[in-house]
């Protein structure tokens, strides 16, 4: 949808393009008020959605300028410098954001990890039981405090937390891929 930006003038888009990365940012967005002879409400907020999209997975996804004017294709040259600029330019005040609503979401962050491998052999039920276990410690910081967290896995919870890993890096690579059609 960013494609309907070819009806400002390249000039108004960068103002356009500024507007929208201040409401990113938690300052005021642009104005529907000032727009609306150019774009039906239905199209201002998809227009506004694509906007903020495209800047948030371009700085998410840390795209070159090359990756960012190949997804642009669709829209004029002029519109495509445009929307590069202002990207360039607000490039460290939308990553801050981004990083700023990823925090809020916890407070905890992983600081430290390490891993043992260990063979259980017998158990107080079963005599005999040959059973790798996987002990993974991690070392959590939340306000400030380091807490230590410690999780034991057999084979199959193992296999679990693999298959959920890579699925989160399926969908990461998906968001990147995402990133260039705009």
């Amino acid at each position: 949808m960013v494609v309907l930006l070819s009806r400002l003038p390249v000039t108004e888009c960068l103002k356009l393009c500024h507007r929208v990365v201040d409401g990113l940012c938690g300052h005021e967005p642009p104005c529907r008020a000032d727009y609306n002879t150019t774009w039906s409400l239905e199209e201002w907020l998809q227009l506004l959605n694509s906007l903020s999209a495209f800047f948030c997975l371009a700085v998410g996804n840390n795209s070159s300028d090359e990756e960012v004017v190949a997804g642009l294709s669709d829209v004029g040259r002029g519109h495509a410098e445009t929307l590069l600029s202002v990207l360039r330019a607000r490039e460290e005040e939308i990553q801050r954001t981004l990083l700023h609503r990823t925090n809020s979401i916890s407070s905890a962050t992983l600081q430290d990890f390490d891993w043992q491998l260990k063979l259980a052999l017998s158990s107080d039920k079963i005599s005999s039981l040959h059973t790798p276990l996987l002990s993974l410690s991690l070392d959590l910081r939340e306000n400030g405090a380091v807490r230590p967290v410690t999780v034991e896995m057999n084979r199959e919870e193992l296999n679990t937390l693999i298959t959920s890993l890579e699925a989160a890096n399926k969908v990461d690579t998906h968001t990147e891929y995402l990133c260039l059609k705009f």
